[in-house]
């Protein structure tokens, strides 16, 4: 079966489960949350409410912030990039693979970090269908002449600073939470109850993509061309949800950084404006 009917069918079927996994976070629900100290002794507030009644308050906003976003945006993304995708648009392409990394990500990490509920295998559906089909779609790509589709007058210095500067500002910013666990007498701040999963997530994957990608941009590698694309349609789409994370965060009373909600938002803004410069640069 060719890799195109393949992806014909994956792709609804990822659009309606993410859809479905969207709105079943966002449904309204009524419950009071309440206190809870965790066996480490971090002082937590349990949502007693909805879909993400056994998580936190913290980690349930987080959530239904990147429901909004996967609504609102991702799905839309999916389906409008995949249809143009399939009338042989490399745009089209580049930003499918980016979407599908964006929806791979999120549905990895609610399948380790969120609390057990009835739609974790929900959860697994989309890990797994969204994971093979980036999988098809990278593949689909020709490296030998990816480069010459984009336009001699790229801007490739001040893309590759953006994802330099987005790695570095996750690096640290993750780097010095992990660190303030360190001391003898220190209790983790969590959040979740569980572990620092989108930080091992954030430094395992996204810092490591946007220097690679970034690196490989300057010397003008296909692979380069490659991760730079999928890269800044992922920060796109994970910047808005991270940004929207911090804002409904603080709504309901969760401490955060000034830094947080500044310099979140500004990388995104950056990263959409990269991302247009990056696709109308590209050569059909």
């Amino acid at each position: 079966m060719p890799t195109q009917r393949i992806l014909n069918w994956l792709v609804p079927i990822i659009g309606g489960l993410a859809a479905v996994a969207a709105l079943a976070g966002l449904w309204p629900a009524s419950g009071t949350p309440y206190p809870l100290t965790t066996f480490r002794g971090e002082q937590v507030m349990i949502n007693a409410r909805g879909l993400y009644y056994w998580d936190t308050v913290s980690s349930a906003a987080q959530m239904q912030a990147n429901d909004a976003v996967m609504l609102a945006l991702g799905v839309p993304l999916l389906a409008v990039s995949h249809a143009l995708s399939r009338r042989g648009s490399l745009r089209a392409r580049l930003l499918l693979a980016g979407t599908l990394g964006f929806i791979l990500y999120t549905y990895l990490t609610m399948c380790v970090g969120a609390q057990y509920n009835p739609l974790f295998l929900v959860y697994t559906a989309l890990f797994s269908l969204s994971l093979f089909a980036l999988i098809i779609v990278i593949s689909s790509f020709d490296l030998a002449t990816l480069p010459s589709h984009f336009a001699d007058n790229l801007p490739h210095g001040p893309i590759a600073v953006l994802l330099f500067l987005t790695a570095a500002f996750l690096t640290v910013a993750w780097l010095g939470r992990i660190a303030a666990s360190f001391g003898p007498d220190a209790i983790p701040v969590l959040e979740n109850t569980t572990s620092m999963f989108i930080q091992a997530l954030d430094l395992a994957i996204i810092a490591p993509l946007g220097v690679l990608g970034g690196s490989l941009l300057l010397r003008r590698h296909a692979v380069g061309y490659l991760l730079t694309a999928i890269g800044l349609a992922k920060f796109l789409t994970l910047g808005t949800a991270v940004s929207l994370m911090a804002w409904n965060m603080a709504r309901v009373g969760v401490a955060i950084s000034p830094a947080e909600l500044v310099i979140f938002p500004a990388l995104t803004l950056a990263g959409m404006r990269m991302t247009a410069i990056l696709l109308t640069h590209v050569k059909e």
